[in-house]
């Protein structure tokens, strides 16, 4: 057998077996019959030749600097090499028996290392080819994994298929860059070409395949992989457990995750982590701050990630006093605000009813990017302070930030909860002609919300009409919700038809139109999309409001009489309600949507969630402290009115978080100016 390459006037040949053919023809060689004419062009090497012959490897160079090889390693070897030669031209045995080149793997690997792109690692490819170390397994899986690295996954993928010999880092290194490149499809089939070659799955590839399930949500191949680890007998190992916490948890089957958790021998930091962020995404953040306070009795340190976790959590749960707690805490802890954790406490600021503590931490922070700056936008915008979120965006502008498409979703959304309608218009018109973002779904529901808010239907119509991007169930509820709040039950009807084909399953659309039906007494046509609903087996979400009180969270519904103090919540509403009626207060009946006589109607007003958490919070706290409340959905319009009445005559502050948005009340006026 023969290898050889001589530099000739005409080019290079070379003279191969069909395994060295199929390595050479990936380093971009040109096959011509059993020989292969080189396609590649030496010109960083003019006057390099790389002479392999059966008895005898040699290098020599005269160029000033050859890419894989140091100057003196490589005169070393091609001196060394040359004398050997001469010496032992008719002595040496084959090469087969007796290699001719003792280079050390380590070295190539080290090259490979040092590799910049991807034409240097096929400089590096040809060189392990030369000197036929293909066969060693350490410097094949490093070469795999530095294609990899450097997202060359087809040469990866070519170079894998290739391989004579491979071993479980072979196939981790292959999944996990499927899977890194988001090639989802490949990651699977080499995962399941692994399981039918009896190679037993390591601690390094399940957690991938796992991440893979995770990140497409794809509970039933990530359950098959479970039985996979359990086969493998890595169900108690530490990484793969983690995994397999992670991959329920993000798919929301929060009790399998749990269950996982508390049967792990040791948990550290990371599986901490994932499991409080998956109760707070599961919509249980009391359990993630609970989880949190757990893994600190356990004497676990958290980091910057994890307070980012927890933070998230607060700001879903809407709880202030978590919230100081929280900041407190990370203060003690000396963790700077960096972009990531300072950007989450304005959020959860924000969300927790302070806009002002959210603008003291965002005025804080040294360094802001567009995220930041979007994220403060926001916060007035669903505080009902437009003006004010307006006002940022000149300023973001003078830092040199430039918006991107969620700058323009917080500042259309800002100009539609304060009925900005001119603003709004403004800002959609130059997102793209002056900054080259292109107006999205989000951008265009954000429109319909702000005309159809302000009751320029006929406006929102033709905008939807007029679209050229595709409509998402997101639209289509902005638009029916004003025709709600304006009464049009012609285009609510359209509106919901859109609705319900691309949400069948979505219990709240029906709730809306039954609504719209019943606020035109058409008792009829509510009373079939009920039985619709039933058909369908859907359900109404029941409304709920919750309060903290004294670090405990204490939750209502309509008509709750499950709460200890539930005697004495009673009876204070009801000396309230005589208050505020001598006040002006008249309860509007047509929140109530049941064909029912109007004296029922008042009373199942006057036992809406949020007026009994409004009445236990004026037992249960100081006089002249705010009261803040959270609503699972829309706060309804008598309550609106019942919590001015409130405010003005009780002189507390009363902060609402509702579905979608903050309402201050504070003497008697709300900071949304009834336009909502």
């Amino acid at each position: 057998m023969i290898v050889r390459l001589q530099s000739v006037n005409g080019g290079e040949r070379w003279y191969t077996t069909s395994y060295q053919r199929y390595h050479l023809v990936g380093l971009g060689l040109e096959v011509v019959g059993n020989s292969i004419r080189e396609s590649l062009t030496y010109s960083s090497l003019p006057r390099t030749m790389l002479k392999l012959t059966k008895t005898q490897t040699f290098l020599t160079a005269n160029h000033e600097r050859f890419r894989l090889l140091s100057l003196s390693q490589l005169a070393a070897i091609a001196d060394t090499q040359e004398t050997s030669l001469k010496s032992q031209t008719h002595t040496q045995k084959p090469l087969e028996s007796h290699p001719s080149l003792h280079i050390d793997p380590k070295y190539f690997v080290s090259v490979l290392l040092n590799c910049k792109n991807i034409f240097q690692i096929k400089q590096a490819h040809a060189q392990i080819v030369a000197n036929g170390l293909l066969t060693n397994l350490f410097v094949s899986n490093k070469l795999l994994y530095i294609y990899v690295q450097h997202k060359a996954i087809d040469e990866a993928h070519a170079f894998f298929g290739g391989m004579r010999e491979k071993d479980p880092v072979s196939w981790s290194v292959m999944i996990g860059g499927f899977a890194k490149d988001g090639d989802f499809v490949n990651c699977f089939r080499t995962f399941k070409e692994l399981t039918r070659c009896s190679v037993q799955p390591d601690n390094y590839t399940l957690p991938f395949v796992l991440r893979v399930c995770r990140d497409r949500m794809d509970l039933l191949m990530g359950s098959l992989v479970h039985g996979v680890v359990l086969k493998s007998g890595l169900c108690w190992d530490h990484f793969v457990c983690a995994a397999l916490v992670d991959m329920y948890a993000k798919c929301r089957v929060i009790d399998d995750a749990r269950k996982l958790f508390d049967d792990m021998h040791k948990k550290d930091l990371v599986t901490w982590t994932v499991m409080i962020d998956g109760y707070a995404e599961c919509g249980n953040a009391n359990e993630s701050l609970v989880l949190f306070d757990w893994m600190r009795e356990e004497g676990i340190v958290p980091d910057k990630i994890t307070m980012v976790t927890v933070v998230n959590a607060c700001s879903k749960l809407g709880a202030m006093h978590k919230a100081r707690f929280v900041h407190d805490y990370i203060c003690s802890m000396k963790f700077s605000l960096n972009v990531i954790l300072g950007t989450a406490m304005i959020d959860m600021y924000a969300k927790c009813g302070s806009v002002d503590f959210a603008r003291e931490i965002f005025d804080g922070m040294r360094e802001k990017n567009v995220i930041s700056w979007s994220v403060m936008i926001a916060a007035y915008g669903y505080h009902g302070q437009g003006k004010k979120a307006l006002d940022l965006f000149p300023m973001m502008l003078n830092c040199g930030i430039m918006p991107n498409r969620i700058t323009f979703v917080s500042l259309l959304y800002a100009c539609s909860h304060a009925g900005l309608v001119d603003e709004g218009f403004e800002l959609f018109n130059i997102m793209w002609d002056k900054y080259g973002v292109k107006p999205d779904v989000k951008h265009c529901t954000c429109m319909v919300d702000l005309l159809g808010r302000a009751g320029r239907l006929d406006e929102a119509l033709k905008l939807i009409e007029n679209m050229t991007v595709e409509k998402d169930e997101g639209l289509w509820s902005a638009f029916l919700a004003a025709c709600r709040i304006h009464k049009h039950v012609e285009l609510a009807e359209w509106a919901a038809k859109s609705l319900l084909e691309l949400q069948p399953q979505n219990p709240g659309h029906y709730v809306l139109l039954s609504n719209i039906y019943a606020n035109a007494g058409m008792w009829e046509d509510m009373a079939k999309v009920r039985n619709l609903m039933t058909k369908r087996n859907l359900k109404k979400i029941p409304g709920w409001t919750w309060i903290e009180v004294d670090n405990k969270i204490h939750q209502f519904s309509v008509g709750d009489k499950s709460h200890p103090l539930s005697k004495e919540i009673y009876g204070l509403l009801k000396i309230l309600i005589e208050k505020l009626e001598l006040a002006g207060y008249v309860p509007d009946t047509n929140f109530v949507l049941h064909d029912v006589d109007e004296e029922v109607k008042v009373g199942m007003l006057y036992t809406h969630s949020e007026k009994l958490a409004i009445t236990f919070g004026l037992i249960a706290t100081p006089e002249g402290t705010p009261i803040r409340i959270t609503k699972n959905l829309r706060v309804c319009g008598d309550c609106h009115t019942f919590i001015k009445f409130v405010s003005a005559i009780t002189k507390r502050s009363i902060i609402v978080r509702d579905s979608n948005r903050f309402h201050h009340f504070i003497e008697g006026a709300c900071s949304c100016g009834d336009y909502w």
